[in-house]
């Protein structure tokens, strides 16, 4: 099978590349240079460097050329910051690219087509009672993202969206996007105990992501699917035990949990950070502690049938924070995450 990916060289782009050249496929991907220093890019993948956006229709069409499917493993999530309106931004790297390569792969004989997408878009179909669409720019951007893929499938081209949670694991050279984490709770450092919301979330680690891609794009599947995916869930302190012994502050710090109603009493500083520095959030601030009050898990079942095999999630997470607190201290130099 041959395919062709946009983000190969990423963090998830490249494990899937991994497993699928391992099952004995051929993978021609579009990368923004340069490579992170240290990744262990499979030799055996065609990188073609470039902006995707910037080839011409016929460009990319002979990229397209002789492949089965098409990866999109690129795009950013809602911790990548932008000024107003930031709808523009969600459009221009998450939607926009689909609507103008989709009609170019049916053209061209792709027959399906991967998505790398968010568990936010699985909430806010679990949940229309919370609204989070109408709060929340990028939950809307994402389930327009469902929407523009579902829209081209048709008997002879079918794509799967991948909706993922959180994700750990590291590729050297490349700064992760844990380091936002480090930067929200380094100031409650100094106290006895953490303060964080009471929920929990999915997650798995990037080696599960990519056989996740790997067997979303061997799957004969007709039509359109939007896939939950998670191998593991954990609570919020859970989680933050994990952190604080990657931190080197032991595994045992005391993590109390505040009602969402006491987290929004902080958000107001996070607000005016917001409009003093003219970042439009694709989350809403004073929604957010809602969502994190919940048991936002994702039985394993789906990412097992896709080929998810366990993994070491502990070791994962802290091998993300240790790389993420480097970063934040400023001792390693490391390519920013970007959306191809």
């Amino acid at each position: 099978m041959n395919v062709f990916m946009i983000g190969g060289t990423g963090l998830l782009g490249c494990e899937a590349a991994k497993i699928l050249i391992e099952k004995g496929h051929k993978v021609t991907s579009v990368a923004l240079p340069p490579l992170p220093e240290g990744a262990p890019i499979p030799e055996e993948m065609d990188i073609i460097f470039g902006d995707i956006n910037k080839k011409s229709d016929e460009e990319i069409m002979e990229l397209l050329n002789g492949n089965e499917v098409f990866i999109y493993a690129a795009g950013v999530d809602e911790r990548v910051e932008f000024p107003a309106p930031v709808m523009d931004y969600y459009n221009k790297f998450n939607i926009a690219p689909l609507k103008r390569i989709f009609p170019l792969c049916k053209k061209a004989g792709v027959k399906r087509a991967v998505v790398l997408g968010s568990y936010f878009s699985y909430l806010s179909k679990l949940r229309p009672d919370m609204k989070l669409t109408d709060k929340n720019p990028y939950f809307k951007s994402r389930i327009q993202q469902e929407e523009v893929c579902e829209s081209f499938c048709d008997d002879s081209f079918s794509c799967a969206v991948l909706e993922l949670p959180y994700i750990f694991g590291t590729q050297p050279g490349r700064k992760p996007v844990w380091t936002i984490l480090i930067e929200q709770i380094a100031f409650m450092d100094k106290w006895p105990f953490t303060m964080y919301p009471g929920g929990g979330t999915a997650m798995l680690t990037c080696r599960q992501v990519g056989q996740v891609i790997a067997g979303a794009a061997e799957k004969k599947k007709a039509g359109f699917e939007a896939i939950p995916i998670g191998m593991y869930d954990y609570k919020w302190d859970k989680f933050l035990s994990i952190v604080y012994k990657a931190r080197g502050m032991g595994a045992d710090r005391k993590i109390v949990s505040v009602a969402p109603w006491m987290m929004k009493m902080g958000m107001f500083k996070v607000a005016a950070d917001y409009k003093n520095r003219g970042i439009d959030s694709g989350m809403d601030p004073f929604n957010l502690p809602d969502i994190m009050d919940l048991d936002l898990f994702i039985n394993d079942t789906f990412a097992r049938e896709l080929g998810a095999t366990d993994d070491d999630i502990a070791a994962a997470i802290e091998d993300s924070i240790k790389v993420s607190v480097a970063s934040y201290n400023g001792t390693v130099k490391l390519l920013e995450m970007k959306g191809e």
